[in-house]
């Protein structure tokens, strides 16, 4: 007698491996990791049999969720092109592309696989560029052989080859350069400050690479303000000092060559109990946000649509993925940053919620945001495997 699985369990077991390999290869506890994934595998597949619970998430009034696609497993970083192509990385090698008319999936294609954590993607010129850990790779001509994919150019294969932070979010920026992070190879260590914990950028063909920022732990998503043009970017906050320290932190980089701090302070006022003795919090850049401990923020972009009201304009949504080492669950959300372009008077609110369910039972991460051109924005999921489309309307007085 042949069984057949619901989609909805495979998507499941992808997500787990997914996240067990990634454990795996970071963690020198491996036993605990594959008890941890086994745990964490049963209870996302029983989860999957039902449809996702999108009516779970709380949005301020006016706004709308529904679930765009739930066959991406292990969804990470999102890039749309000029043709209305999207295109997500996976941790599970896979690179996925979603063809999109009027806010809905009219085909869904698979354009690589067996990719080391492929989680970054960036379109540019007709190309899509993909993050391979220790490489960049290039599809070009891709939005006309979705079906047929080429075989990727290599850009470079010179960047670390450690795993642990190694899987990158990329962008291109208003310089026409592509902007790489390499996140330190540890939870907190003293390495190469000019090799790990950093943002860098090179040309398109991989030439001319040059370290941007430095003292940054993991950052997974960033951005250019669309007024000043000047970087911002996540930064996820070390390990095992507790509950509720160090933040998360938002920060801008109004130019190149700026200190955040990384190993020697974290969270913009925590001085490290190991690395910190000689390097006082007061010599490096401040965070413009502290987005709270283990929130685990990820994606992040400037809202510059006209679907939402217009107090929306020009601010930043983060996608935060929610912690794995807290006592007490936090983030499995987004939340939305008001800031001015300088970063004065920057507070942050929640903005969509439910992810994280009482009794801390979870059932999605976020992992990225990204605006489109009618004004929605979507957030994709690695844990669901999913995308999801937020709207606006007006609500009914």
């Amino acid at each position: 007698m042949k069984v057949l699985l619901p989609i909805a369990f495979l998507r499941a077991f992808f997500a787990a491996r997914a996240w067990f390999t990634v454990l795996a290869r970071t963690s020198r506890r491996r036993k605990t990791v594959h008890a941890i994934a086994s745990v964490l595998f049963v209870g996302q597949a029983l989860a999957a049999f039902a449809a996702l619970p999108v009516e779970r998430i709380k949005l301020p009034p006016g706004f709308h969720i529904e679930v765009l696609s739930d066959a991406v497993p292990s969804a990470r970083a999102m890039a749309l092109s000029p043709q209305g192509i999207l295109y997500i990385g996976s941790l599970d090698g896979h690179v996925y592309a979603l063809e999109l008319q009027n806010g809905n999936v009219t085909a869904r294609h698979v354009i690589a696989s067996g990719l080391e954590t492929p989680a970054g993607v960036a379109w540019r010129d007709g190309a899509l560029y993909v993050s391979a850990v220790s490489k960049i790779l290039r599809f070009d001509a891709i939005d006309s052989h979705l079906t047929d994919p080429p075989k990727p150019v290599v850009i470079t294969d010179s960047l670390p080859t450690e795993t642990h932070h190694g899987w990158k979010f990329i962008a291109f920026g208003p310089d026409g350069k592509l902007y790489v992070p390499q996140g330190a190879p540890c939870n907190v260590c003293l390495k190469d400050r000019d090799r790990y914990g950093l943002i860098g950028r090179m040309d398109p063909d991989g030439s001319h690479y040059e370290v941007v920022a430095r003292g940054i732990r993991n950052s997974v998503g960033f951005a250019w303000h669309p007024a000043t043009h000047e970087l911002w970017f996540t930064d996820n906050g070390r390990d095992l000092l507790g509950d509720d320290v160090p933040d998360d932190k938002l920060n801008r980089a109004p130019r190149a060559g700026m200190d955040f701090g990384f190993p020697y302070c974290h969270g913009g006022d925590t001085p490290d109990p190991e690395f910190g003795k000689d390097h006082p919090c007061s010599a490096f850049t401040p965070p413009v946000v502290k987005l709270g401990a283990h929130v685990a923020s990820l994606g992040m972009r400037f809202y510059n649509g006209s679907m939402f009201p217009a107090a929306y304009r020009d601010n930043i949504f983060i996608a935060e993925h929610g912690s794995w080492n807290r006592s007490k669950k936090v983030g499995y959300r987004v939340v939305r940053v008001i800031t001015d372009p300088d970063g004065r008077n920057a507070r942050q609110e929640v903005f969509a919620k439910g992810w994280l369910q009482p009794g801390e039972a979870v059932w999605g991460r976020p992992a990225d945001v990204l605006p489109m051109p009618d004004g929605s924005l979507l957030i994709s999921d690695d844990y669901a495997g999913a995308v999801y489309r937020v709207t606006y309307s007006v609500p009914a007085s």
